[in-house]
């Protein structure tokens, strides 16, 4: 099995609720928003309200579900809404406890349907590619669609308490009926209501991992088949990362000096 890396931040914390069959995943996650948030600030990023929340929302459940997953995992989510039009991607490494996303509003393609698509790395393993449709737009309803749907199992979600949440899935022989008819009420009670045995504590930070020199990688190609219509007049370029917005300044000097290496 690889070796993770632990991260600094958050600690999730994962249960088997025993004569149920289930595994519980639990994270407080004010400390993952507060490093989102400084991301923000130092990138001169800033989403809408409503962006803002849908963005947190689907963090803490990527979050959740990657801390119930294989240690060799990386899950990347993108989920494409209708109404407000925008595309949420949010990622997820288990080997590193790395957690990163954007909100996307320009150039979001009209579509019949709100549309989640999940791809799953695992280890040396060819990638995998699942797409649901789903209605709405909460974040937590959207995976348990997912989960429904894809992973063919089922998944409730709970806010515990403010910025804190709960992930209960089923595993074998699970009792369906019981996760089923679950409310917050007795998910709040399950520590004197069921047997829980702590099965693992994970800690997950935002970390994308994205640097100059991935985006100089990303930028070979188009410099090697066309550096004029790449930077045209211009001796530098403002561009962001994929998958965290971060925005760095590539110039022309060091992209050349790049591609000579």
């Amino acid at each position: 099995m690889t070796k993770r890396k632990q991260a600094t931040g958050l600690e999730v914390r994962t249960y088997f609720v025993r004569e149920r069959n289930a595994l519980l995943a639990r994270a407080l996650f004010t400390d993952l928003y507060i490093d989102y948030y400084l991301h923000l600030a130092e990138n001169g990023l800033q989403y809408a309200g409503t962006h803002d929340r849908l963005l947190k929302e689907a963090l803490s459940a990527l979050t959740l579900h990657c801390a119930s997953r294989p240690h060799n995992e990386t899950s990347a989510w993108t989920i494409h809404l209708q109404e407000p039009r925008l595309n949420i991607f949010v990622t997820g490494d288990n080997e590193t406890g790395g957690v990163a996303g954007q909100v996307f509003t320009q150039n979001v393609r009209e579509s019949a349907h709100n549309l989640f698509f999940v791809d799953l790395l695992r280890g040396t393993e060819p990638g995998r590619r699942s797409v649901v449709e789903f209605e709405g737009r909460n974040m937590f309803q959207a995976v348990e669609k997912y989960y429904r749907q894809s992973e063919q199992r089922v998944a409730r979600f709970f806010e515990y308490d403010q910025e804190d949440y709960v992930m209960i899935s089923a595993q074998p022989d699970c009792d369906l009926a019981w996760l089923e008819a679950l409310t917050l009420d007795d998910v709040r009670k399950m520590d004197s209501h069921e047997e829980l045995s702590l099965l693992e504590r994970r800690r997950y930070a935002w970390r994308c991992g994205c640097n100059q020199d991935k985006l100089f990688e990303l930028l070979a190609p188009a410099m090697s088949s066309d550096a004029a219509g790449l930077f045209g007049s211009e001796e530098a370029l403002r561009i962001g990362c994929p998958r965290c917005g971060a925005r760095y300044t590539i110039t022309r000097e060091a992209m050349e000096a790049f591609m000579a290496k």
